[in-house]
């Protein structure tokens, strides 16, 4: 059985999908990078349910980059021919370092991302069939200066995610404030600085 992690039916036929991190210098920043690839019959759509962690991801395709925000909603992506994407789920500390728009902004949204580096993504893709370390350096090489500026507030704002998401006694956003040792009015101000998104919906997540 697959583990989707978000990716709700991975494993489909005609669809492979990989994962993997890129180094403890860069966990304040990057939670993993996803790799889905696809060879479908011509005609066949595949739908492919998506549900999105509390942070933002950016994802390389063929023809776009950009910078997609969380989404309290389950998504649907209708996979056709053949094709790939490379995503890059962040950490909630990484919203503020990779873009100047307000998180809330973002919720259910995307915009560009120019300084991304979308053509050496393409150019490892299309020629060397996904080299998985060809891929890594590329990312860690542009990731690596940003994860440099991540700061107490951008740690704070990630464990209070880790927390939400793994421990099931928290059933409250207050219960998460007490257990950070913050009021639950600056938690919602943390929260919604970095994701956009309240400490309640965080907690609802892992419910999903």
């Amino acid at each position: 059985m697959p583990e989707s992690k978000g990716h709700l039916n991975p494993g489909s036929g005609g669809v492979s999908f990989d994962r993997f991190e890129l180094g403890a210098d860069l966990s304040d920043l990057v939670r993993h990078v996803w790799v889905p690839q696809w060879a479908l019959p011509e005609g066949e759509v595949r739908p492919q349910r998506v549900l999105s962690y509390p942070a933002i991801n950016a994802v390389f395709e063929p023809a776009l980059t950009a910078l997609y925000g969380p989404d309290s909603r389950v998504q649907i992506r209708e996979l056709r021919g053949t094709s790939w994407a490379v995503g890059i789920l962040f950490r909630p500390a990484a919203g503020p370092l990779l873009t100047a728009t307000d998180p809330v902004d973002l919720i259910g949204s995307s915009e560009s991302l120019p300084t991304a580096p979308a053509g050496s993504v393409v150019r490892i893709m299309a020629e060397h069939a996904y080299v998985r370390d060809e891929l890594d350096r590329v990312l860690r090489d542009w990731l690596l200066p940003l994860a440099a500026d991540v700061d107490e507030r951008g740690r704070l704002v990630n464990e209070a995610c880790r927390l939400a998401e793994q421990d099931s006694s928290l059933t409250r956003a207050a219960d998460l404030a007490a257990r950070l040792g913050l009021s639950p009015r600056s938690l919602e101000r943390l929260v919604r600085s970095h994701v956009g998104m309240t400490p309640k919906w965080l907690i609802e997540c892992r419910r999903l």
